[in-house]
């Protein structure tokens, strides 16, 4: 016997379990495109101007043990004490039967979002119940499903605000905001409205209420940054009779006890649902709300799950008013659609179906007497507490001990919170004050321990100071006590028993296709494997119970796992600094771009505020760039899809004066790698503008070619497709930003942690917590542990085989739009559907509902050529599922031949029909030309993986027509169920 020890440690066994195709699935692939070699197949795809060939400069691959252990390590240097801190991150309990069945489970993360709601039914009602909850709650009448965390929801709710005032102002436009809302929603705040011209002003809107000649919108907290709670009846009427309309920050917990905002009169009503069952995850995820009028629901950004029917009038669930969506709108849009945490937002829906109203109502009202205990107590000993009413946080005048309370605080196992000064300081504390907020985690015996801390003294008597407390809510005033009810849809009760609920969220679950089930060939959004490996550190106590403004002392091994990323995403990019601040790719857009805004002002071009963008882009690039304060400029594309290089130099040559960047997506977005992507990088430079690549297709790019070397000054990154982070069903995401050197002074900034990178330049924080989503990075850490440079090149690889694989076996049926040198595309391929339009009357919608029969989910629709399908398979499938994927498509091609011949009329066939539903099937009445094996096992291979949708297709129109977006009857549905439970 021979060998090596070096092969015995299978270093590259992950990759091998990564990649879904082996070496001779590959070579045989290969071997269908008409190559030997996938470098062979890159020598003729990928101009030579900007191939890179040179290693990635990365740690060696390693095991999956290895990987363990390292992430054990860096949970170990993690210490933090228990966080009292508040300011809007809470201690929570994550129930276990949601932990399990929800953010474990890889039929609810690995979902795509649900814009094909007929095999979206589970989660678009699981986001029904979470909008329901934040509706009744609130006290409003509508909520969108889910925003990315608390400060960029009251940046939506005052944008959203602006846009449906009817005030006319005189001089420059004026939003107010008081000084005790959060500290991290202020700077957000301020930084969202600069570069819109809109003034912020940090005032105490309570004590000292300014002329309101010029102002269009007043936020509001309550309870506030300091735990005080406020009746804003009076302050909203005097509001509302200057024309200014009232955005509101709140703790849903809160609110089972006290007047919810919308009942005093809130135009809008924002915060997080952090605290309902989702760990503090150091900053994120967490699903935010916002919540408003009726009146304004075509105003609302993100999206909106409304109540449709389908064809056969069965009670179905959709994204209502999709014309909203910035993919159409562009230029025109106000916001961006990518902002949205849907698997953080069932978790927190189904926090509140697990406990029910009247739990929710037990758990505020022990987290009410816990404080109220300790207030006092405090008050008894002489201690000054700010505020006459409270909810669960209390906020003490110390003077100069603070440092001493914070130090004993710390001895004792705790972390309390340093309150800002008044005066619009943001960071650090102002030495006097110290908040203390409690949650559902606080015991009577750490009140005990922090009335010792605070005062100096062994409390005594607690139990009876809680027993009157709990009889009286001694904090929350008369006028302030909640008296509307909330929760009465019977989801919130029906569920008491965990049999009962793990078997409805099962039922949930098993309506959709996820990852889990089949292949997702979604164009642009990167479908791929998020390994149980990568997924496991996510629930670790160690990383996911840490508050994000603890000490960074306390942070480290988060602090490593951040520093490591930035390091590799760097090298992995060509760029010279990264920030992982943007928690969504529609937030890495934005602090790209505003990146180069802080350029141009720095350099005194304040005039340069022009942004090309391609017809062919992402909708996410123009809302990106109207929020950054840029005008749009829209560049055509030739007849095979590329920049029009010619108009392009044109338009810049026309605005040399006022250009402030590009944006350009590469491989572009049909799908190919255009030859002349530095001669558009040069001639921007030539005219003084920024080159903004954007990264989502940064899947064909790792090991292939670096966007920092090649030409462009900045790009975002979504780590929930190129590395590994699911999608959640619409979100969790990561969209870091990446920039040359020149740009790092101008990366998002945060003002509780000012040691941040471009902490010194113009722009502020893009989300509310210095690093984002940071409980969800160990993700793509394992990742890029397990695969190495040499293993992430061989994915990118991959997955440009495949995408050429499935244009190689499909080109015959349905012609490829788009191809780049040698008929190849990159990573993913657009198929036209347009000619069967006019021969069978077919349509892309069509070809999508039907793949759903044989058990797959849609490739991308109408995006980027309307009419179209847009295929990416993705490193991680095997050969036999793209093969499957392929039977299917050609098996649809030749129904559509059936209905070109006459064989099925165009009005009445299996594609026009699709999907077809149990009920349907199931029907005494069957008025088809084809039979019913057709339309439910039309291969053989689907009658061992049957799917069966719960309903047919839905009525868009109606539903729009019809606006409801709570829950409907539970009875409603039943017919669907026993339909289902009835099939094998």
């Amino acid at each position: 016997m021979s060998g090596d020890f070096g092969e015995l440690e299978h270093r590259e066994g992950f990759q091998q379990r990564h990649l879904g195709a082996d070496t001779d699935e590959l070579v045989a692939m290969l071997a269908t495109v008409g190559y030997d070699s996938s470098t062979a197949l890159l020598d003729d795809l990928v101009p030579e101007a900007i191939r890179d060939r040179a290693p990635i400069n990365l740690p060696e691959a390693i095991t999956e043990a290895d990987v363990q252990r390292e992430l054990r390590a860096l949970a170990a240097l993690n210490t933090p004490k228990r966080p009292f801190i508040g300011l809007g991150y809470y201690g929570t309990f994550t129930p276990a039967v949601l932990q399990r069945n929800i953010l474990e489970n890889p039929g609810w993360y690995t979902a795509y979002t649900p814009y094909q709601p007929e095999i979206s039914q589970g989660r678009l009602e699981a986001l029904l119940v979470f909008q329901t909850m934040v509706t009744d709650l609130t006290g409003t009448e509508l909520a969108g499903a889910s925003l990315l965390d608390e400060g960029t929801a009251a940046a939506e709710g005052m944008q959203m605000c602006r846009r449906v005032s009817k005030k006319t102002v005189h001089g420059p436009e004026t939003v107010l905001v008081d000084e005790h809302c959060h500290p991290q929603t202020i700077a957000v705040l301020i930084q969202r409205a600069e570069p819109l011209d809109v003034t912020v002003k940090i005032v105490d809107l309570r004590q000292n209420l300014p002329a309101l000649d010029d102002v269009t919108v007043a936020v509001l907290q309550s309870p506030d940054t300091r735990g005080v709670l406020h009746d804003d009846h009076d302050l909203i009427t005097q509001l509302h009779a200057s024309d200014v309309q009232v955005v509101i920050a709140t703790d849903l917990l809160a609110c089972t006890l006290i007047t919810p905002p919308g009942e005093q009169g809130a135009d809008a009503v924002v915060g997080s649902t952090q605290r309902f069952g989702v760990p503090m995850f150091a900053g994120g995820p967490h699903a935010a709300f916002l919540a408003t009028r009726e009146e304004n629901a075509r105003h609302l950004p993100g999206r909106l799950v409304g109540v449709s029917e389908d064809v056969e009038g069965r009670a179905a669930f959709r994204l209502a008013l999709q014309t909203r969506e910035q993919h159409i709108r562009r230029e025109k849009a106000t916001s961006n659609i990518c902002t949205a945490q849907v698997l953080l937002a069932v978790m927190a829906g189904m926090f509140a179906v697990h406990h029910g109203p009247g739990g929710l109502a037990r758990i505020a009202k022990r987290t009410h007497v816990l404080a109220s205990v300790l207030r006092a107590k405090a008050v008894a000993a002489g201690l000054h507490v700010v505020g006459e009413s409270w909810f669960d946080t209390v906020t003490f005048r110390l003077d100069g001990r603070v440092d001493a309370v914070c130090d004993a605080a710390r001895q004792a196992g705790y972390e309390l919170g340093r309150v800002p000064d008044a005066t619009g300081a943001l960071y650090p504390g102002d030495g006097m004050h110290v908040r203390v907020a409690l949650d559902e985690t606080a015991t009577l015996a750490d009140v005990e321990a922090l009335i010792t801390v605070l005062t100096g003294e062994t409390a005594d008597d607690l139990l009876a100071v809680a027993d009157t407390a709990a009889a009286t809510l001694p904090g929350i005033p008369d006028t302030l006590t909640r008296t509307t009810t909330y929760l009465t849809d019977k989801r919130f009760t029906l569920y008491r028993s965990e049999t009962e609920l793990m078997r409805w969220l099962q039922r949930l679950r098993t309506k959709d296709i996820a990852l889990d089930q089949a292949m997702i060939p979604l164009g642009s959004c990167t479908m791929k494997l998020n390994a149980a490996i990568e997924m496991e550190a996510v629930s670790d106590p160690a990383f996911a119970a840490v508050h994000p403004f603890a000490p960074r002392s306390d942070l480290a091994g988060t602090a490593k796992i951040v520093s490591d990323l930035e390091t590799w995403l760097a090298e992995i990019t060509g760029y010279d600094a990264v920030s992982l601040q943007p928690n969504s790719g529609a937030q890495g857009e934005l602090a790209g771009l505003l990146a180069i805004r802080g350029y141009h002002l720095s350099r005194g071009d304040t005039q340069r505020d022009v942004c090309l963008i391609p017809s062919s882009a992402h909708g996410t690039n123009a809302a990106s760039a109207v929020m950054a304060g840029m005008r749009v400029v829209v560049v055509g594309c030739d007849d095979d899809g590329n920049v029009d290089v010619a108009q392009l130099r044109d338009l810049a040559q026309r605005h040399a004066d006022t250009l402030a960047a590009v944006m350009v997506t590469y491989p572009s977005t049909h799908g190919v790698f255009e030859h002349t992507i530095t001669e558009v990088c040069d001639i921007i430079h030539t005219y003084g503008g920024q080159v903004y690549l954007d990264g989502a297709n940064m899947n064909a790019l790792v090991g292939v070619a670096r966007p920092g070397w090649f030409g462009a000054d900045v790009s975002h990154l979504n780590l929930h497709k190129t590395f590994c982070i699911p999608h959640g069903g619409g979100g969790p995401g990561v969209g870091p930003v990446a920039c040359r050197s020149h740009l790092a002074p101008y990366l998002p900034t945060h003002p509780l942690f000012p040691s941040s990178p471009g902490a010194h330049g113009a722009v502020g924080p893009i989300a509310s917590a210095p690093w984002g989503s940071a409980g969800i990075l160990q993700i793509s850490w394992a990742y890029v542990r397990l695969m190495g440079g040499e293993g992430l090149r061989r994915a990118s690889e991959n997955a440009i085989v495949a995408a050429n694989y499935i244009a190689t076996r499909l080109r015959d049926a349905f012609p490829v739009l788009y191809s780049g040198a040698h008929g190849l595309v990159a990573h993913e391929a657009i198929i036209d559907i347009r000619p069967m339009k006019n021969m069978a009357q077919i349509t892309n919608a069509d070809v999508a509902k039907r793949l759903i029969d044989y058990g797959f989910h849609a490739p991308t629709m109408s995006f980027p050529v309307a009419g179209t399908l847009m295929i990416e398979p993705t490193e991680s499938e095997a050969r036999v599922e793209i093969d499957r994927f392929c039977d299917a498509m050609l098996a649809i091609r030749q129904e559509i031949a059936a209905v070109e011949r006459g064989v099925w009329p165009t009005d009445n066939n299996p594609l026009v029909n699709a999907p077809h539903p149990p009920q349907r099937l199931l029907s005494e009445t069957w008025n088809h030309p084809y039979p019913r094996e057709v339309a439910a096992y039309p291969l053989p291979s689907v009658t061992h993986r049957k799917y069966w949708v719960p309903v047919g297709r839905i009525d868009d129109a109606y539903g729009d027509r019809n606006l409801v977006c709570s829950c409907p009857p539970i009875e409603a549905f039943a017919d669907s169920v026993a339909a289902i439970s009835s099939l094998p």
